[in-house]
């Protein structure tokens, strides 16, 4: 009876470790779907993006700095919020650490990693790095996506690309 008892407990810690690799390991790859959505449910707000290539060839080696100091890279999941939005976003700016948000948009979910903020135009409230944009208009023909819905996420352990 004591071995079948030590057996069913090692059983049980073997369970318990695989399921908790599992989970893990879903973490670090970003299969975080539904995480995402409930970190981000109720805070969302709606408006057109479009996108942003503050790069000059020849101006600054490796691109220009975004407001979190970071450089900007073209082949990022990133995004620059509109300025007003910024604390709403968790106050991004120079030397803070990017935030994170769920961008909803023709039927597509990516989480991207908020690290410049700009003056955008009226009615856009999100502009896209390049390889975000591409995403939601592979063409990049449309320019302005309407009806986009940004929901800020909580926390800073994200790994930004698509969702779902």
């Amino acid at each position: 009876m004591m071995l079948f008892r030590s057996s069913a407990a090692i059983c049980g810690a073997l369970v318990t470790l695989a399921l908790s690799v599992a989970v893990a390991r879903s973490e670090t790859r970003g299969d975080h779907s539904s995480a995402a959505v409930d970190a981000a449910s109720g805070e969302a707000i709606v408006g057109a993006a479009s996108t942003y290539n503050p790069f000059k060839p020849g101006k600054e080696e490796g691109g220009p700095k975004t407001a979190s100091g970071e450089r900007y890279d073209p082949s990022a999941w990133t995004a620059a919020i509109k300025t007003s939005l910024r604390r709403k976003f968790g106050g991004v700016g120079f030397g803070a650490r990017p935030k994170y948000a769920l961008v909803e948009a023709v039927g597509k979910k990516v989480i991207v990693k908020i690290n410049d903020v700009g003056p955008l135009r009226p009615g856009r409230i999100i502009d896209f790095n390049e390889r975000t944009m591409r995403h939601f208009d592979p063409s990049m023909d449309i320019g302005v996506i309407p009806d986009v819905k940004v929901s800020p996420l909580a926390g800073d352990n994200w790994t930004p690309g698509p969702v779902g």
